[in-house]
């Protein structure tokens, strides 16, 4: 019978296929494709440079032996690598890997071990390895009925409820979505994985903390498990990794999961990636994964305005059973606008208080609480935060503020807001003046006199400043 590159590479295929897993086989063993045998120097065509550093990297001794077994103890292996991205007609070209002709070392063992990869050991600790035993680690709580849609979150929302109608099946992969904390990023990720698992839940969905999945890397590595780290990864379906920014100048850790993202990626399944910023201002990351999470959609979630910070609330009390004044919500919501997570703590603790002291909640109340919530969590007052508040109190805009006009309105509006800047902030007087257009000190310091002099003239102009003093006070607790 005539030996043929087809007929000893398919001979080959019968052993590698018993001794990894289907999903390892069909990723990294069916693309190949034989295509020379010369004496016993055979030749495969790989798709690309990294496909070739998988295989030498994870699974060159199985291959040097499966060869060697069909061609004697001599034989080599010779890989043909198609060339990636490329904008010549020059074709594939071959690398002889130089280690194959083996020899008959004493320590070489003499037979292939026949199950190779088939116990991996799976890192969140679940014994007996099985697809079906692999737990999603998603929070159910998190999902897309309780996520409230804003314009600060719409594209985000939209983009992930596609991923979850169809993984790996848009143009949305990976989807990262960004933005900072407590505006909603892991609900949303999860809420993904949650709906894919109830559409298709023969699909594997895991979601994983990047602090969890270094960790877990670390373990591999002490034990010598790095390669059934990678196994289990390759099994996932879909992979939702939370706060990836934590990669950063983690060398080591961004390797592996380049690895991981590639393998799974080039697999058809689905990646979803939540940071605290875009992908390009992340820091200490390699330029290939910085380029490999560009590939999809980077979409943001921004800090709520107070018709959704207003929903949130409300759908928060229809889900708990709880009913609160529309004064309450509307003053909880005004105040706490820096993030979702605070805005939920500020309610739970006004419940506990209300319980506690076995008190209606009415507004008295819940100034009093919430001031006290607020000067716990609240930075110093900010000269952007006064500008606003007072533009919003006359109803004029920011940029007016800033313009050069002799207009009374905006003039006294833009002397108050110099004027409680110097008392409010510890910025000079010539940072005060940068922030309305770039104005001088002396203009500072005249705006602070012309206040003065109102506030001791006018009482209806004291009632405004106290008016808007209460809110920036409120704000700083």
């Amino acid at each position: 019978m005539t030996i043929t590159h087809d007929s000893v590479w398919r001979n080959a295929l019968k052993i590698i296929q018993d001794n990894v897993s289907i999903q390892s086989y069909k990723t990294w063993f069916e693309p190949i494709v034989p295509v020379g045998l010369t004496e016993k120097v055979i030749t495969i065509q790989v798709p690309s440079q990294f496909f070739y550093e998988w295989l030498e990297e994870h699974y060159v001794t199985l291959l040097r032996k499966t060869i060697q077994r069909e061609l004697g103890e001599d034989a080599r292996l010779e890989y043909r690598i198609v060339i990636e991205n490329s904008n010549t007609n020059s074709g594939p070209y071959t690398i002889e890997y130089p280690n194959y002709n083996t020899g008959n070392s004493e320590n070489q063992e003499s037979t292939i071990p026949m199950v190779i990869g088939k116990n991996i050991k799976n890192p969140f600790i679940i014994p007996g390895l099985k697809k079906v035993n692999i737990d999603s680690q998603l929070n159910r709580n998190y999902n897309f009925d309780n996520f409230i849609e804003g314009d600060c979150n719409r594209l985000a929302r939209s983009a992930g409820y596609a991923v979850a109608q169809k993984p790996a099946g848009t143009a949305f992969n990976p989807l990262v979505i960004w933005g900072g904390v407590g505006l909603g990023k892991t609900h949303l990720a999860q809420a993904v994985g949650n709906e894919i698992k109830k559409k298709m839940p023969n699909k594997t969905v895991l979601y994983v903390s990047s602090e969890k999945f270094t960790n877990q890397f670390i373990d591999a590595l002490k034990n010598n498990a790095v390669n059934d780290f990678v196994h289990f990864y390759q099994l996932i379906d879909v992979l939702i990794c939370d706060d990836i920014q934590f990669f950063a100048n983690k060398q080591k850790t961004q390797d592996i999961f380049f690895h991981i993202f590639n393998h799974l990626h080039q697999s058809g399944k689905q990646l979803v990636l939540t940071s605290d910023r875009p992908p390009r201002d992340l820091e200490g990351m390699e330029e290939r994964l910085l380029s490999r999470f560009k590939w999809g959609l980077s979409a943001d979630v921004q800090i709520p305005d107070f018709e959704t910070r207003i929903a949130i609330l409300e759908k928060k009390m229809y889900s708990d059973g709880i009913e609160l004044p529309r004064e309450v919500v509307e003053f909880v919501a005004y105040n706490i606008n820096t993030n979702i997570r605070e805005l939920e703590g500020a309610l739970i603790s006004l419940l506990a208080q209300s319980s506690l002291n076995k008190k209606e909640i009415d507004l008295d109340l819940a100034k009093k609480i919430i001031k006290n919530f607020v000067k716990s969590v609240s930075r110093e007052v900010s000269i952007d935060y006064i500008q606003k508040t007072v533009c919003e109190y006359f109803d004029i805009s920011i940029e007016k503020l800033k313009e050069k006009t002799r207009k009374r309105s905006i003039v006294q509006a833009r002397q108050l807001s110099m004027y409680l800047a110097k008392n409010y902030t510890k910025n000079s007087l010539k940072v005060i003046g940068k922030h309305f257009g770039g104005r001088d000190h002396s203009t500072v310091i005249h705006s602070c006199q012309a206040v003065q002099n109102l506030l001791d003239t006018d009482p209806e102009f004291k009632d405004n400043v106290d008016d808007i003093q209460k809110k920036i006070q409120m704000n700083i607790g």
